[in-house]
């Protein structure tokens, strides 16, 4: 029950999602700045936590965390957690992805105005008394060129606004199709092409393997002389010490920094300190009012679905699913994990594969989460853990259970069904189901 549970708040949120979770009865403590040692001491007490970038959820705070069951981030990045320690624990890490898009749109823009006419450092002069006009000259985006680095939700809002400002877009983003770039009126070219003719590159991805430190020395050397640089996306993306000399030689003319690879950024390891023609800003580049309010409740909604047990969208370690497609399959979640449930009771001995076939509408559409429900159900009576989205279809390798999908086109007489087979060293037994619309009031 919702009233049993108890969700740990690590770092500051909007008190929207908060009460939205304890208008729905579940016990939630809000205990900020906690250290490592400090979060190892309580988690265990937990069902779920929510953070922020503040809190590091490492391998061992996730080992101290015997009862927790999923991390929401109340944002988009998640590198201050351990996914893969999270993951092999079966604890659902869930993020706001799409929330503080505006904001950190609107907060870029800003920067790139901010270093294009050297707002602060005027504003500053100005404060002190001096009058120097001259020493602020800048220039006009208007038929400059911007590189966009990760043309998706935020960067094609940059790109859209930036035309408003008779700017060329060019992007570099091997994830998307040349249609979406011509959609956007956003010419994607290869990342060299990118660097050597950008008057402007703002960088707009994701933390992973490849993208880690992907702008440093060598890449500066390739961009043109005088470019200007922005990063509102993750700070470990940029390698500030390379942008730093960058800066200090002219061959960047302007930079502005909003998320740092080490945060908080400490006069220790600031290497921008002296330099005039940066703007640097401390990771705000979601902090509206609005953003906060809709990363909270977005949050506390995923937070609240997979602690009912139920998929989760906005995971990040578990199937990804489109929003249009979760629409299309939501209503066959409860099916297939009854059907899971049934078969393994019908089911003579152990299980060696499992076969789930599609048919009609669900043929045409991605099922893999479907698939992982009827695991889900098939585990959960044979198995002590608990078994979730998470780590269900890991119990299955382990457990050598071939698992297999198959899609077919003969609709027969159900718009969608599914045709879920066990089979044992005994045989197999096939179950079929399907969903019919009610046409009560």
């Amino acid at each position: 029950m919702a009233d049993k549970m108890k969700i740990l708040v690590s770092d500051d949120v909007s008190e929207k999602g908060v009460a939205l979770l304890r208008e729905k009865g579940y016990q939630v403590d809000v205990k900020t700045n906690l250290d490592e040692v400090g979060l190892i001491d309580c988690i265990g007490d937990y069902d779920g936590l929510i953070t922020r970038s503040m809190t590091h959820v490492t391998a061992d705070v996730i080992t101290a965390a015997k009862k927790l069951k999923i991390i929401g981030r109340a944002g988009v990045g998640i590198d201050s957690i351990d996914l893969k320690a999270a993951t092999a624990r079966g604890i659902i890490v869930v993020n706001a992805p799409t929330s503080n898009t505006i904001a950190a749109t609107e907060h870029t823009c800003a920067m790139i105005l901010a270093v294009t006419r050297h707002i602060p450092q005027a504003h500053d002069s100005l404060m002190a008394g001096e009058w120097k006009r001259e020493k602020f000259t800048g220039i006009q985006l208007k038929d400059k060129t911007i590189g966009i680095i990760g043309v998706g939700r935020i960067g094609s809002r940059i790109a859209k606004r930036m035309q408003a400002m008779e700017m060329r877009t060019i992007g570099y983003d091997p994830y998307i199709p040349e249609e979406r770039g011509k959609q956007l009126n956003c010419e994607l070219v290869d990342l060299d092409t990118l660097l050597r003719e950008s008057d402007y590159i703002t960088l707009h991805t994701p933390l992973t393997k490849e993208t880690r430190s992907m702008i440093g020395t060598e890449e500066f050397a390739r961009m043109k002389d005088g470019v200007r640089v922005i990063n509102v996306s993750r700070g470990a993306v940029l390698d500030i010490n390379a942008l730093a000399e960058a800066l200090k030689s002219g061959k960047v003319a302007g930079a502005a920094v909003d998320v740092f690879p080490e945060e908080p950024l400490t006069t220790d390891i600031n290497p921008f300190i002296g330099l005039e023609n940066v703007v640097v800003t401390p990771h705000i580049g979601a902090s509206t009012v609005e953003a906060q309010e809709g990363v909270s409740v977005d949050v506390a909604q995923g937070i609240m679905a997979g602690l009912r047990g139920e998929p989760v969208p906005t995971a990040v370690n578990m199937a990804p699913v489109a929003q249009n497609v979760y629409t299309t399959i939501r209503p066959y979640f409860d099916l297939m994990e009854r059907m899971g449930i049934l078969g393994v009771y019908l089911a003579e001995g152990p299980m060696k594969e499992i076969s789930v076939e599609y048919t009609g509408e669900l043929a045409e559409t991605e099922t893999a989460l479907l698939t992982t429900a009827v695991l889900k159900g098939a585990l959960n009576p044979i198995l002590q853990d608990s078994v979730n989205f998470v780590n269900a279809p890991d119990l299955a390798k382990q457990r050598h259970i071939s698992v297999k999908e198959v899609k077919s086109s003969d609709t027969g007489n159900f718009v969608g069904a599914v045709t879920v087979r066990i089979v044992t060293p005994k045989g197999g037994h096939s179950i079929v189901g399907t969903l019919f619309q009610s046409h009560g009031s």
